[in-house]
């Protein structure tokens, strides 16, 4: 599925490297973490892998591996048609990423406009049941509603509908609820795990929670300033940390301390 080798990101206005030759591996209907602190890297990989850092912003080398393509050397066409159909990212802030003055269907039917010549009628099916897919509730009120007119996690779900309506072979969930109270972003991490368990849907989950990570994802890579410094699964890095940093970051989470 995702195979990267290697890879080194640097940003052509800056003199060292924020991604420094990581490998990483995401098999077919896997869901992996990649935790780190800000700052840590693990935004610019999942950016990198989905095609958003172009060469006129960075220098990348090595090898990025989905199915048969190499994401780093293939020309600017193929990667335009590997975005959003094979490859589809759901963002952090919804609010910020869609377009406040284009109703929610039109946004969800993008990539079906960009990678199909479906006629409209079937474009709008197609989104409607992506809707339905992402648990939203009123499929077709909210098709012509605007972004505003939506809360928080109702957008989130929004963009995991705009995400998934091309039924991509990898979803990359980059930090998807952080900016959610804990009720909702739990439901966003149930319905990750539909999506996964339903759909097969290959999942690189990007967080600094340990504790969303650790509910979610079968194995995990921990990144400290541009490296990946441990990797396995999920229960085996919790329990038995090899790398110091993955331990001073266990210890950092929050518990439940009995007020006296």
């Amino acid at each position: 599925m995702l195979q990267i080798e290697d890879l080194r990101v640097q940003f052509l206005d800056s003199d060292h490297e924020v991604v420094r030759g990581i490998d990483l591996t995401v098999n077919n209907g896997e869901i992996v973490g990649l935790v780190g602190e800000s700052g840590s890297g693990k935004t610019v990989t999942a950016m990198t892998v989905a095609g958003l850092l172009t060469c006129e912003r960075v220098k990348k080398t090595g090898t990025i591996h989905l199915d048969n393509f190499d994401l780093i050397r293939c020309g600017r066409e193929t990667l335009r048609d590997i975005q959003g159909k094979d490859v589809s990212v759901v963002f952090q802030e919804p609010m910020n990423a869609m377009n406040p003055v284009m109703r929610i269907g039109t946004q969800v039917e993008e990539s079906l406009r960009a990678h199909t010549k479906l006629p409209a009628a079937e474009r709008k099916a197609l989104a409607m049941q992506a809707l339905r897919d992402a648990e939203l509730s009123h499929p077709e009120e909210i098709y012509r509603k605007y972004p505003h007119e939506l809360s928080g996690g109702m957008l989130q779900r929004v963009m995991i509908a705009a995400a998934i309506v091309s039924e991509p072979h990898l979803l990359i969930a980059a930090e998807p609820t952080t900016a959610l109270d804990v009720t909702i972003q739990a439901q966003i991490l149930r319905l990750l795990q539909k999506l996964n368990r339903e759909k097969g849907m290959s999942i690189l989950f990007i967080s600094h929670n340990l504790n969303v990570v650790r509910k979610l994802c079968t194995r995990v890579a921990v990144m400290e300033k541009g490296k990946i410094v441990e990797t396995g699964e999920t229960e085996q890095v919790f329990y038995h940390p090899r790398a110091d940093y993955t331990r001073r970051l266990i210890a950092a989470i929050p518990t439940r301390r009995k007020i006296q």
